[in-house]
C-alpha cells in the first residue's frame, strides 16, 4: 500500500514538471515590425512564435508600426497567433506608429491589442501592387472574403466586427482613444513598461495567466535570412533578380571569361530562386522566360531574321504576367515595373545575340588568316620562293609563276610563316 502511495506521488511530480504550464514562467519575447508585411516578416513572426513555444515563454509582444502588406502574408501571421500555445499581444507603438491595412487584422487576432498614445488603426480596403486600385469585380470578391475572414477573427477575441467591416469596405481609421472606446483594442499603454504593468495578471482563454512582474525581456532579433528575406520578397523585386540573373549568365557564355557578369548573374539568380520560395509562383511563367532565354541564344546560332528575338520577347512579357498566382492582387508585378524591364532586357538580349552572330560571319582580321586577300609588294624575285613585305613585315612567299621585285602581289594562302601570292593583275582578270 505504501509503496502505491509513493509511485502515486512520484507520478504526480514528475507530470507537474514535465507539462508545459502557459504564460506562467519564462520570459517575454518582444518583436519589433516596423515594416511593410510580406513574407520575409511572415517567416520572422511563425519562427518567433514557434521558438518561444519551445522555451515555454511568458508571452509575445509584437511591437507593430505597418502601412499593410501582402494579404497572403498577413494571412500566415494571423494563422501563427491563432493556433500559438503561448500569448500573443499586439502592441501599436510607438507614438505616430499605425496599424493599418493588414496590420488591422494582425491586430485584431492578437490575444490582446494595445495601442500607444497618438497612434492609429484602420483603412484596411484591399489596394494592389503599387497602391493602384483593383478592377471592379475583382475588388468586390477580395473585399467580401477579407470582410468575412475579419468578421470570424474580430468576433472570437470578442471585438467589435462591425467596425472592422467598415475598415475594409471604406477605409475608415480611428485614434488609440477611438478604438478603445469602440472595443476595437484592450488598452492604451503610453510604453513597454506600462503595457507590461497592465497585462501583468489577466486571464487569457486557454493559455493561462500572464505573470509576468518579475520575468525578463528580450528583443528578438531577425537572422540574416529573414533579413536577406525581406529584402528580395517584393513581387518586383523578385521578377527583376530573376531578369537580371539570366542577363548575367546569357552574356557569360556568349562571351566567356568576361567572369563579372556570370558572377553577378548566378547571385541574382540564387536570391530570385529564394524570393521563389516564399511567393506563390506559377512555374509556367517560370518556364516560360526560360523559353524566352533559350529563344535568344537560339538567334546566334538560328538564322531567323530576327523571328526567334520576337519569340523570345513575347515569352518573357507572357512569363512575367503569369509568374505569380493566386486572388491577392497586391502579389503582382506593377506595369510600371514590367514594360520597362521587359523592354530593355529584351534589348540587351537581341543585342548581345547581334553582336555574337556578327563575330561569327564577319571576316577574320587578324592573325595570319587576316592576311589573305591583302594586297603585298614583292621585295625578293620570287621564282618560285622569295620575300614579300605586306602589313608592315617581310614574309617569306611562293608564287606559281616567277614575279619581279617591285611587283604588287595578292595573297591567296598561308602555310604556317610561308604565305601563297599570285600576280594581281591576274587575279583582278
Amino acid at each position: 500500500m505504501k509503496l502505491k502511495i509513493i509511485l502515486s506521488s512520484l507520478c504526480a511530480l514528475w507530470l507537474l514538471t514535465a507539462a508545459p504550464v502557459q504564460g506562467a514562467s519564462g520570459e517575454i519575447r518582444v518583436i519589433e515590425v516596423a515594416a511593410s508585411i510580406g513574407p520575409g516578416v511572415a517567416d520572422f513572426i511563425k519562427k518567433s512564435i514557434a521558438e518561444a513555444e519551445d522555451d515555454q515563454a511568458a508571452c509575445i509582444i509584437i511591437r507593430l508600426d505597418t502601412p499593410g502588406g501582402l494579404a497572403s502574408a498577413m494571412r500566415e501571421i494571423e494563422m501563427a497567433m491563432l493556433a500559438s500555445r503561448v500569448p500573443v499581444v499586439v502592441y501599436v507603438s510607438p507614438s505616430g506608429a499605425r496599424a493599418a491595412s493588414a496590420g488591422v487584422m494582425i491586430t485584431l487576432a492578437a490575444d490582446i491589442a494595445a495601442m500607444a498614445p497618438g497612434t492609429n488603426i484602420g483603412a484596411a480596403h484591399p489596394v494592389g501592387a503599387g497602391g493602384r486600385e483593383i478592377e471592379e469585380k475583382m475588388s468586390e470578391k477580395v473585399v467580401n472574403d477579407m470582410v468575412a475572414h475579419a468578421r470570424s477573427v474580430a468576433e472570437s477575441k470578442g471585438r467589435n466586427a462591425d467596425w472592422v467591416e467598415k475598415a475594409i469596405r471604406d477605409s475608415v481609421a480611428v485614434t488609440e482613444t477611438e478604438a478603445l472606446e469602440q472595443n476595437i483594442i484592450d488598452l492604451v499603454a503610453k510604453d513597454m513598461d506600462d503595457l507590461i504593468a497592465q497585462i501583468d495578471g489577466r486571464q487569457i482563454a486557454d493559455k493561462g495567466t500572464l505573470n509576468l512582474k518579475d520575468a525578463p525581456r528580450r528583443i528578438v532579433e531577425e537572422d540574416l535570412r529573414t533579413k536577406i528575406l525581406k529584402a528580395i520578397s517584393d513581387p518586383n523585386v523578385a521578377f527583376l533578380l530573376f531578369l537580371l540573373g539570366a542577363a548575367g549568365l546569357y552574356f557569360e557564355f556568349s562571351n566567356p571569361g568576361a567572369l563579372f557578369p556570370g558572377i553577378i548573374g548566378g547571385i541574382c539568380l540564387v536570391l530570385a530562386i529564394f524570393a521563389f520560395q516564399v511567393l506563390p509562383v506559377n512555374y509556367v511563367g517560370i518556364l516560360l522566360m526560360v523559353l524566352a532565354i533559350v529563344f535568344f541564344l537560339l538567334e546566334i546560332k538560328v538564322t531567323s531574321y530576327g523571328m526567334l528575338s520576337l519569340a523570345g520577347v513575347v515569352s518573357l512579357f507572357l512569363g512575367a504576367i503569369m509568374l505569380y498566382e493566386g486572388d491577392d492582387p497586391a502579389v503582382r508585378i506593377s506595369w510600371g515595373v514590367l514594360i520597362p524591364t521587359v523592354g530593355l532586357v529584351s534589348a540587351f538580349f537581341v543585342a548581345i545575340a547581334g553582336l555574337a552572330f556578327r563575330s561569327q560571319v564577319s571576316s577574320t582580321r587578324t592573325g595570319q588568316r587576316g592576311l589573305v586577300g591583302k594586297i603585298g609588294v614583292v621585295k625578293q624575285a620570287l621564282d618560285p620562293e622569295g620575300k614579300v613585305f605586306v602589313h608592315g613585315e617581310l614574309w617569306k612567299a611562293t608564287a606559281g609563276v616567277p614575279i619581279g621585285d617591285g611587283h604588287k602581289v595578292r595573297i591567296t594562302g598561308v602555310d604556317g610563316l610561308t604565305l601563297t601570292v599570285e600576280p594581281e593583275d591576274s587575279a583582278e582578270a
